[in-house]
């Protein structure tokens, strides 16, 4: 039985990439930061009861390696980061304390406890900023120019983890991972926030949904085809970096049209603008060839943005279309005390 270690694992690629190597017969450790509402941290990883968690900090190189040790991990996936970019302008200093010296510290604990392990970093379309390939697209070899104290944190990310598997010999790898969305994205993102606030609308819970730059165009993937991806990485024959992204790039705009559109509505009638949700510095495209991945490992996106979208609106439709807030209960994982 192989042994992997999840930093972030109470995030949305965290619940889906456990319930991934679960099922392919993994013992999955979860590395989850002391929360005073223990209900919410691992809200979309209760049902997953055979998920070890330990209490840890990527800040916290004592609490790592105590994980690191306990877990003996075959692989590692360190998925945890600030990852909201727009508040990453409003926290620059916790942003680059956790992507950057948060990885540092894995990096050094993996280095001296689990050496033979794989180790993934989630590393972002963020860091190529507004540099754009004469073809309209970015890749591995396009040059990154970071236009966020996210973006400029995990430039520093990718390069570490690279440098690190040059110095020590590690199997240290990157993937380069477009945006990628689920029910289980955070409603402060843009994609579950005009899904939410779109059902909310059609509901009479809300008259109006407020947005930053609706022409920023996205390369939008499915978080489950995405996890995939992940553990191809880890588990090729030899390291290395790779672009994954669905190769279509579609802005707000369409995002709100076919969402609204979806549920009987014109976008128009609803959207509004307001400064405080723009960046001050704008990501205006971003569209991945992922042509390298696919020709290595034979993948596909099994989600098209379409239906990707018609998941996330089925999903609050059920939510808030139920008439109670009951929730399933008795099949939470037991958290450390």
């Amino acid at each position: 039985m192989k042994r992997a270690l999840i930093t972030g694992v109470a995030g949305q690629d965290g619940s889906y990439l456990s319930e991934f190597l679960l099922a392919q017969g993994y013992e999955v450790w979860g590395i989850v930061r002391r929360n005073s509402v223990p209900e919410h941290q691992i809200s979309r990883i209760g049902s997953l009861g055979d998920l070890r968690l330990e209490y840890g900090d990527l800040l916290d190189s004592a609490s790592l390696e105590r994980c690191m040790r306990l877990a003996a991990p075959d692989e590692i996936y360190n998925l945890a980061s600030q990852s909201h970019v727009r508040i990453s302008f409003d926290i620059p200093q916790f942003t680059v304390q956790a992507n950057a010296t948060g990885l540092l510290n894995l990096l050094e604990v993996y280095r001296r406890v689990a050496p033979e392990a794989r180790f993934y970093q989630a590393s972002s379309s963020e860091m190529f900023g507004n540099t754009v390939d004469p073809d309209g697209f970015q890749r591995e070899t396009t040059p990154m120019n970071p236009v966020s104290p996210y973006g400029c944190s995990k430039v520093f990310g990718y390069h570490a983890v690279r440098n690190y598997r040059k110095s020590y010999d590690l199997f240290a790898v990157n993937g380069i991972l477009f945006n990628h969305e689920s029910p289980r994205r955070g409603s402060n993102f843009v994609t579950n926030k005009v899904v939410k606030t779109a059902v909310q609308i059609r509901h009479k819970l809300a008259d109006k949904l407020v947005l930053g730059n609706l022409d920023s165009h996205r390369d939008w993937g499915h978080s489950k085809d995405y996890v995939r991806g992940m553990h191809m990485i880890v588990n090729h024959e030899v390291p290395g970096d790779y672009v994954i992204a669905t190769g279509h790039t579609h802005s707000i705009r369409e995002l709100c049209e076919h969402v609204f559109s979806r549920l009987g509505m014109d976008y128009r009638d609803y959207v509004v603008q307001d400064a405080k949700f723009m960046r001050p510095s704008e990501l205006t495209y971003l569209r991945g060839d992922s042509s390298l991945f696919r020709s290595t490992f034979g993948w596909e996106p099994e989600y098209t943005f379409e239906a990707l979208l018609d998941e996330m609106i089925e999903h609050w439709e059920s939510v808030l279309g139920r008439r109670d807030g009951s929730r399933t209960a008795g099949l939470l994982p037991v958290l450390p005390r």
